[in-house]
């Protein structure tokens, strides 16, 4: 064990003096949460659709498989998007990047809702996933760099609003898709013209920085050993995440009010265990061991879910959003802390990676269950995110210097183009 000289204080006596010098995760400027609330209706978006898929299926006569693509289209073009999203706003600054992307998703949100066929829908949800992909990736550098309390308290307050959009999507898409599945879309287009209205009065200009970010910076970035196996890691546990969030609806097959109560409860769960749950263990056992038995735990719930009855599945949703809550969090800090490289530049690499499995899995569920059984899908999920807890597990003294990286120092101060020392590890 490594001594401490004496009258120095302990890693936990140190750790709790810091946490004691730092500013309340709930004492933000307004910027902050103008941002923050502008990212909970960003969210809102991805889970929205869920307690209202059968009745799109039905309401413009499409199949499962068919309808899937909402995700798939939104999911594909986002990760596309974040080559172009540091790119973008290096050049015409973060304020500007936000209110760009929240124009199109109000522009893409509303004319989804006047579609008429389901290519149209899939096509302005992909317009709609450029617009998400400039908005969200940008909203993490702003809260990251604008929040006060460090970077620490950034990714919780990131992840709190994630949780809590995860959670009131469906709760929006039930109540409102209960009359027609049309007006989710409009309702999500009114919110966001909100948090645009909130951005253009509260929101300051960010500096822009000192260099600007090239198209394949996001892809050099991924050169790096600790952020490529987390981006690895991120993208086999995504297929997992979308398969439940993209392919339980249709397997559940309840009213929109009952589809959304479920997916509200187990958003809650998410939100809960991502800001509450998630640190703790954390500083108990580090990231990558915390990854990778939730992994392992979400696998074997994956195949509850398999071959579980409605009610059996229903409790097996809703328990997953707590291995889901911890994973995003975890991955959410490694993705950004691991590397050298310029957190949004690093942020866009990971998310190039894991948003191609958050799209390839709304696709390829509907198709296995069409081929095989309404089994194999869940089991192929369970066996992605077994994978994705083994490369967690293997990488752990790789990742591990991102546990003992003290939030206070210069680095973690410093502006979002800088790049940071690394660990040794790394």
């Amino acid at each position: 064990m490594r001594s401490h000289p004496e009258g120095a204080p302990t890693r936990g006596e140190a750790q709790a003096d810091h946490t004691a010098r730092k500013p309340g995760i709930l004492k933000q400027p307004m910027s902050v949460w103008a941002t923050a609330f502008a990212a909970v209706v960003a969210f809102m978006g991805i889970g929205l659709v869920d307690p209202i898929l059968p009745s799109i299926a039905k309401g413009l006569d499409a199949s499962p498989s068919q309808v899937s693509l909402l995700f798939t289209s939104y999911f594909l073009i986002t990760a596309v998007a974040m080559l172009v999203t540091g790119f973008v706003s290096s050049r015409i600054g973060g304020r500007r990047t936000l209110l760009l992307g929240l124009a199109l998703v109000v522009i893409f949100a509303g004319l989804a809702g006047t579609s008429d066929s389901v290519g149209e829908l899939v096509g302005f949800r992909a317009g709609w996933g450029l617009g998400n992909a400039l908005f969200v990736s940008t909203s993490l550098a702003v809260i990251v760099g604008a929040a006060s309390g460090g970077s620490a308290a950034a990714i919780l307050l990131y992840e709190s609003a994630l949780g809590l959009g995860m959670a009131c999507g469906p709760l929006l898409g039930a109540v409102l898709g209960d009359a027609s599945w049309r007006y989710p879309f409009y309702g999500t287009a009114a919110l966001m013209a909100i948090g645009f209205a909130l951005i253009v009065g509260l929101l300051k200009e960010q500096p822009r920085p000192a260099h600007r970010i090239g198209l394949l910076d996001p892809l050099k970035a991924l050169g790096h050993r600790g952020l490529a196996t987390t981006a690895a890691g991120a993208f086999f546990y995504n297929y997992g995440f979308f398969t439940v969030l993209a392919f339980t609806p249709f397997v559940l097959d309840m009213s929109p009010y009952r589809s959304g109560a479920v997916f509200f409860a187990w958003g809650v769960l998410l939100a809960v265990c991502s800001v509450l749950v998630a640190p703790r263990l954390q500083a108990r056992f580090g990231s990558a061991n915390v990854a990778a038995a939730s992994l392992l735990l979400f696998a074997a719930d994956l195949g509850v879910l398999a071959y579980g009855s409605t009610s059996v599945v229903v409790t097996g949703v809703i328990v997953s959003g707590a291995f889901i809550g911890i994973n995003n969090t975890v991955f959410t800090e490694l993705a950004l802390e691991v590397s050298d490289s310029p957190r949004p530049v690093a942020s866009a690499g990971y998310n190039f990676v894991r948003w191609f499995a958050a799209a390839a899995a709304p696709f390829l569920a509907p198709k296995l269950e069409e081929h095989f059984n309404v089994h194999v899908p869940f089991l192929v999920a369970g066996a992605a995110c077994v994978v994705a807890a083994a490369v967690l597990f293997g990488a752990r003294r790789l990742l591990a210097g991102v546990d003992h990286r003290d939030t206070d120092t210069a680095a973690d101060a410093a502006p979002l183009n800088t790049p940071r020392p690394v660990p040794a590890t790394a």
